[in-house]
């Protein structure tokens, strides 16, 4: 494609994402269905684009009115995913001075604002939570996420598909906690590998994998993953549990679950029962009351903890969205927990980085639920033999009681989980 052309495509859908009315992957994906005719090369340049103007929207919008043309293009060419000469090829003289010139810029001359390229309402958060960590944070932020592959343990060993990989010209290596998991070099078309479409692998964040590992569900349990969504944490349980007992997907969106279909079918998973709730007391969850061995909850949250995936979630929550959500939450896992039976054991998770959606939903429900025993994370972690398992896990009085991974930490997304054990 050539350079104008490519170039306008970008400042198009900067345009179309930046009205912030869809999520940014959902409009990126429309984009390429609208245009069929891209290549590769040029998806990826259009999506990384984009995404860097997401990722650096307020230094883009400080740098961006010294321009010329309109604000769209001119947030492309900052955010320009691709070699300097062939955009330039695109540019004017003039625009081609204005681009040297922010370019020129120093990071230490650049206001905190610019640099952090944060909303001001979730900086003082992460500060006080990161202390001198605040920075190495912002700096992992500014990159997209790994890939990261679970091996489905129901059908092929991790050691065996890494071989796999490689004989695909795969470069992957196994991921430093999960048991299951694999870390691959760039991003490569898996959808056509065998190892795929046989249900070897499925793609997972690693912290993700430890959420369902903290479960530990067994052979022969009865199980619920109360938020199921897509099914990821599901087939990651299912596979653990050997495809036995019984293991409900509850989720309030029938068309998230649908999603799962597929991938449960390419799982061999026998075990797994998807069921769409009208909410978290529909009677569907009543009739299994004190009946549920284990019970996860990844409550539906912020999502701030994936903002090298989704930079738009960044730009897209407010303070009184996660008002909302603590409400939300809060009344999830008081249903949820009527499900586990006494000695049964529940997980809330999510993939926030704020206290108010993490550490203070646990620390409220044990308060008002003292029938529930609050569970070390971290021992449970060292005794499921997963490396430096404690140091994965922080808060409050307890030590190690919750886990909280960090993405400038162990290279996974942003993640929180609380364990407890319904009392006998």
């Amino acid at each position: 494609m050539h350079p104008k052309v490519l170039l306008d495509a970008c400042a198009e859908l900067v345009r179309l994402t930046l009205t912030f009315e869809h999520p940014a992957d959902a409009v990126v994906s429309r984009f390429f269905r609208d245009h069929r005719g891209l290549g590769p090369r040029e998806r990826a340049t259009l999506a990384e684009t984009v995404y860097t103007v997401l990722r650096k929207k307020l230094l883009f919008d400080h740098l961006a009115p010294s321009g010329s043309g309109p604000r769209e293009r001119r947030l492309a060419i900052l955010g320009f995913h691709g070699p300097r000469d062939f955009l330039k090829s695109a540019l004017s003289e003039q625009e081609k001075r204005w681009l040297d010139g922010c370019d020129a810029i120093r990071p230490a001359d650049l206001l905190e604002r610019h640099r952090h390229n944060l909303p001001e309402w979730l900086v003082q958060p992460l500060k006080d939570q990161l202390g001198d960590g605040f920075w190495p944070l912002v700096d992992s932020l500014a990159y997209s996420a790994p890939l990261d592959l679970r091996v489905n343990v129901l059908k092929e060993k991790r050691a065996d598909v890494l071989k796999e990989l490689a004989q695909a010209g795969i470069k992957a290596a196994a991921t430093p906690y999960s048991p299951w998991g694999l870390r691959v070099e760039g991003k490569p078309a898996l959808t056509r590998l065998d190892a795929f479409t046989r249900g070897a692998i499925e793609v997972q964040d690693e912290g993700s994998q430890l959420l369902a590992l903290l479960l530990d569900a067994k052979r022969g349990e009865m199980v619920v993953d109360f938020c199921a969504g897509a099914g990821g944490k599901t087939l990651a349980i299912g596979a653990g549990m050997r495809s036995t007992g019984r293991l409900y997907a509850f989720d309030v969106s029938a068309h998230r679950l649908d999603a799962l279909k597929p991938r449960l079918a390419r799982s061999g998973l026998s075990n797994v029962h998807p069921a769409a709730i009208a909410h978290e007391r529909d009677d569907r969850v009543k009739r299994l009351a004190g009946k549920m061995d284990r019970v996860l909850v990844d409550a539906p949250c912020s999502g701030l903890g994936t903002l090298r995936r989704n930079p738009d979630l960044k730009w897209r929550q407010s303070p009184q969205s996660v008002a909302e959500l603590v409400a939300k939450q809060t009344s999830i896992l008081a249903s949820a927990a009527r499900l586990v039976k006494p000695g049964g054991r529940l997980v809330y998770a999510t993939c926030s980085v704020l206290p108010q959606e993490n550490e203070e939903i646990a620390e409220a429900f044990s308060a008002a639920h003292p029938d529930f025993q609050p569970v070390d994370a971290g021992e449970l972690l060292v005794q499921l033999k997963v490396e430096q398992g404690a140091a994965l896990c922080r808060g409050g009085a307890s030590g190690s009681m919750y886990l909280r991974l960090w993405p400038h930490l162990h290279q996974t997304d942003g993640f929180f989980a609380a364990v407890w054990t319904k009392k006998g």
